[in-house]
């Protein structure tokens, strides 16, 4: 353990000189800005590239000891700090391991992030399809015989891309037998770890991909540990990648000036972690242990829980999770996401000293169910895509853009091979991308959506009811 923050303690010496800025921002250390007080003040700190500061790009000093204080901590050969979200450190880890044509293995419920990040590097993807939870209604992890069954479909398949664990804290039994899987054959494992930043502190919590062998692996800080948002992490964990080649498409991918308030706080955030005892952790369990308790005591209220603590998610009979969400706003209470059935709560990683009004919070959900409870009850239906196990797109993203394109009424996409991707937010995973052929299926999903008011980002024209699909007669019927 360390309570080592370069990067915080650069921070505050290089304001202890009083300067005087003669350089951007232009805002002068918060002097010329405008916004409320509270958010001026932290702005002497928002600083660039100057004397004792480093360069994110090309670290020597403080960033450095702060990257490698960053990868002891995590157990890693190397760690970069990222302030464009675990977003840019998806796009350096596929560009820096895979080139052009080549074949790649990837998750079906992956972040749209990664599917962003095939289509720039111009890889083949090879679907995996997710297992179905039937406990949280979710898709979860892919099944070691998935992994196998595309492995010998596409033994030249040049890396897998993973996610652990789902958004909903569901993580894999099977993950370190599919890495062991994949190395035996000479792929190279990419996981999206944006969710589990907190792992390292240990049980109760899952193990983290990066433990279980994963080569290289992103995680989002800002999710569940005190950074910043677009605070993230990268650590390579082994020497199947080249850490050089990974660095220099984060140099081309983040911005030329970072932000020193979303480094500091990255800083911070993990000296938080590694100093995280079990002290800490048996009195955050307590807590939550209560929490949960005095939730359940709730008439209608349905408690559940995941392999991550931190992560639980609550229903009520007979409403669905978008009713409940809006219920809790109208008290007060912001959750992360909600679904047909559920709303999802990120708790708090809490240590012995923090203090969380949960008691409070209580009375605001308590007092949320009853104004639910005095509308009307619906039966909840969910309609789940059935996919095979292993499934590849109807045609290349180049072909795609090749192709011409036209908008059609959602009701006339059934057959028809999407042009763009249409993904319900959170948590942010295509209900179809590009290339993919739209079925009934997903559209009865699409209406759903639709009718629960939730978030559809992507490509559409929802209200007017249009979706972009492939002419009929162009490179759809190659």
């Amino acid at each position: 353990m360390t309570q080592r923050r370069p990067i915080v303690d650069a921070l505050i010496q290089f304001q202890n000189r009083q300067p005087i800025s003669f350089h951007v921002p232009g805002h002068k250390n918060g002097i010329l800005s405008g916004l409320p007080p509270e958010i001026q003040s932290a702005l002497r700190y928002d600083l660039t590239e100057l004397s004792g500061l480093d360069d994110l790009h090309y670290p020597e000093e403080t960033i450095k000891d702060a990257q490698v204080l960053l990868a002891e901590a995590y157990g890693a050969k190397e760690s970069f700090l990222l302030v464009n979200g675990s977003t840019v450190g998806n796009l350096a880890m596929i560009h820096g391991v895979c080139k052009e044509g080549d074949t790649v293995i990837v998750q079906r419920n992956s972040h749209k992030s990664i599917f962003h990040a095939l289509e720039l590097a111009h890889v083949r993807p090879v679907y995996v399809s997710p297992q179905w939870d039937e406990e949280s209604m979710t898709a979860a992890a892919v099944s070691l015989y998935a992994v196998q069954e595309a492995i010998k479909a596409y033994p030249e398949a040049k890396a897998v891309v993973l996610t652990y664990p789902n958004y909903y804290g569901m993580a894999s039994r099977e993950l370190a037998a599919i890495i062991s899987l994949c190395h035996e054959n000479d792929m190279v494992v990419l996981v999206d770890e944006a969710h589990g930043a907190h792992f390292q502190a240990g049980n109760p919590f899952p193990v983290s991909s990066l433990t279980l062998g994963a080569d290289v692996v992103v995680q989002s800080a800002h999710k569940t540990l005190p950074a910043m948002t677009m605070g993230s992490f990268l650590h390579i964990g082994s020497n199947r990648v080249s850490a050089k080649k990974i660095q220099k498409y984060l140099r081309m991918l983040q911005s030329s000036s970072p932000s020193y308030l979303i480094l500091a706080s990255l800083d911070d955030a993990r000296a938080y972690l590694q100093n995280y005892s079990q002290p800490d952790i048996r009195m955050f369990m307590e807590k939550r242990e209560r929490f949960l308790s005095s939730l359940r005591m709730i008439p209608h209220v349905k408690v559940m829980e995941s392999d991550d603590p931190l992560k639980i998610m609550l229903r009520v009979d007979y409403h669905s999770g978008y009713q409940l969400k809006q219920k809790l706003e109208e008290t007060g209470i912001e959750v992360e996401l909600a679904d047909a059935f559920q709303v999802l709560l990120i708790l708090p990683l809490l240590k012995q000293w923090h203090a969380y009004p949960f008691a409070e919070i209580r009375s605001r959900l308590k007092e949320a169910v009853l104004m639910l409870e005095r509308e009307e009850r619906k039966e909840t239906k969910l309609v789940v895509t059935k996919l095979l196990d292993v499934t590849v797109p109807e045609l290349s993203f180049e072909e795609i853009d090749l192709a011409d394109q036209e908008w059609v009424s959602y009701t006339q996409v059934i057959g028809r091979i999407a042009a763009g991707m249409v993904v319900p937010y959170p948590p942010g995973i295509p209900l179809v991308v590009a290339g993919e052929k739209w079925t009934l299926t997903k559209v009865e999903e699409l209406m759903n959506y639709l009718a629960s008011n939730a978030q559809i980002q992507g490509d559409h024209r929802l209200d007017s009811k249009q979706l972009p699909v492939l002419q009929q007669g162009t490179a759809e019927t190659n």
